[in-house]
């Protein structure tokens, strides 16, 4: 009887939402590609501004993030209305950053360059509304998850789904883009963007209908928390309350921003034509083999990743395999350090005039940094789903369901973090004393492998220790997230048959 009232009680998806839904992630990794890995390249080596600018106004930018993404995430929360709580948000921020990156890629370099003022303030202001957009899809990512399932066991399926959406998203695009630029155009050439943007936008749309097919019969309100229909009266203090007082969400919101510290930098376009482009001389063979081997490794990580976290919890998911990564780099971070110019014995190679080829320096390359990618790629995403988890969470402790809040204030870290890598990245390579972003093409100047050095292995793994700190107190352990959804599900039965928000809350502690 028991197990008959559980199964009642828990939400459970089927199994196409859980597959389908996360490709809202992999619609917006495909723009987290398309701008944040571009955006200060196209800044600095098409449009002609400032090196510096191009990088830091990126950041800058997140000033306006801290106005907008209360009001979306405080709009959301009160919205529930015929097309559901999710599905508009996630279309139209799809539409918003389509039309903003046409005018900023396609039209903007055709301001004359006699104007350049107009192309700083041009650059600005559709940067700006690509934030907004970026704001109201990726938002949908986190707050989503709590209406596609509450169940335990499922919970963790999402990162694997999640990965598989990012890939179609991210792995995409970076695949595509060298491609286009050895047959098309250099990055630094206004037709690679002309040719990128819409391939993009096209992928992008196809990802996010598929999703908003996923959540489609979730994005109901009899999902929505405990109290289903009632509309939440947000304020914007209710953000500095969540704070002080949501310990988990607090936490997970640093070690998300450790990890994606992590891969924003070391998967940056500029520091990869660094590395295998101006030091190891061999951007074209090194890439896309490299990429690829990297997703390989990915895999049975990915694998790994949802077993553990169905058998202990998603924090010790997080824990275990951010280690690895961590050890890995130490390895990647000796080779680099070996790193000599112009001596083949201590540089990459897999293919020397055409013909494959391989040395001990290489092997031991792809073996640390093949595990270490996969370890940290299958970790990137996965403070994602425990977003959900710190949502239920604040459902209990306070009884609101506010999706909209927690995944915005998860969203705005997400995008400082992400836009923070393209500062560092333009900060480290004007201290070496390069005018303009490095391209494939970029020949080795005295300075850049520590450059490297410091972006690719050290900087992500002082996030990953910052990770591995902050998860130390996290509470929501598996059989703690079971314990709350059973009270949650008490007290929403409970309202079911008539008595207060503050009645159940009492009865049920």
């Amino acid at each position: 009887m028991n197990d008959k009232k559980e199964v009642m009680d828990t939400n459970r998806a089927k199994l196409y939402q859980l597959a389908l839904f996360p490709l809202n992630n992999g619609a917006t990794n495909v723009y987290y590609v398309l701008v944040l890995s571009y955006i200060a390249t196209f800044g600095s080596n098409v449009l002609g501004l400032g090196l510096l600018f191009a990088s830091v106004m990126v950041t800058g930018m997140r000033a306006f993030d801290a106005i907008t993404d209360p009001i979306i995430g405080a709009i959301m929360d009160r919205t529930n209305g015929r097309f559901g709580k999710f599905r508009p948000f996630m279309v139209i921020g799809n539409l918003v950053m389509a039309l903003s990156i046409i005018m900023m890629y396609i039209l903007t370099p055709n301001i004359p360059a006699d104007k350049m003022i107009l192309r700083y303030i041009a650059f600005v202001l559709l940067y700006a509304v690509w934030v907004i957009g970026y704001t109201l899809q990726t938002s949908c990512t986190r707050a989503g998850q709590t209406v596609i399932t509450n169940a335990p066991d499922q919970r963790p399926l999402f990162t694997i789904f999640n990965t598989v959406g990012s890939i179609a998203g991210m792995g995409v695009m970076q695949v595509l883009s060298p491609i286009i630029r050895a047959n098309v155009a250099d990055y630094s050439s206004a037709l690679f963007y002309r040719v990128l943007t819409p391939v993009g936008i096209i992928v992008s749309a196809i990802l996010t209908i598929l999703a908003v097919i996923g959540i489609w019969e979730k994005d109901n309100s009899k999902y929505f928390g405990i109290t289903g229909e009632k509309k939440e009266k947000i304020k914007i203090s209710d953000y500095l309350e969540i704070l002080r007082n949501n310990d988990p969400m607090k936490r997970l919101m640093i070690a998300g921003a450790g990890c994606k510290l992590a891969l924003s930098v070391a998967t940056n376009t500029t520091v990869l034509c660094m590395l295998y482009g101006s030091m190891m001389g061999r951007y074209d063979s090194l890439y896309l083999p490299m990429m690829i081997l990297g997703y390989v490794f990915s895999v049975p990580f990915f694998l790994l990743t949802v077993r553990t976290s169905q058998r202990e919890g998603q924090k010790a998911s997080l824990l275990k395999f951010v280690k690895v990564a961590l050890i890995c780099y130490t390895g990647v971070l000796v080779l680099l350090l070996m790193w000599k110019d112009g001596i083949a014995g201590r540089n990459l190679l897999l293919f020397d005039k055409g013909i494959f080829s391989i040395n001990l320096y290489t092997i031991l390359f792809i073996i640390f940094f093949g595990i270490g990618y996969g370890a940290y790629y299958s970790t990137a995403d996965m403070p994602i789903p425990m977003v959900a988890d710190c949502s239920d969470y604040e459902t209990y402790r306070s009884g609101k369901y506010i999706p909209g809040i927690m995944g915005t204030l998860f969203s705005l870290v997400d995008k400082l973090v992400s836009s923070l890598s393209a500062s560092i990245v333009g900060i480290a390579v004007s201290i070496i004393g390069i005018d303009f972003l490095p391209t494939a093409d970029t020949p080795y100047v005295e300075g850049m492998n520590f450059v490297v050095i410091i972006l690719f292995c050290i900087i992500p793994m002082i996030a990953w220790g910052i990770t591995l700190l902050s998860m130390r107190g996290y509470i929501l352990s598996g059989d703690e997230m079971k314990r709350i959804q059973e009270i949650n599900n008490k007290r929403k039965e409970a309202i079911s048959k008539g008595i207060s928000l503050e009645e159940a809350m009492e009865a049920y502690k």
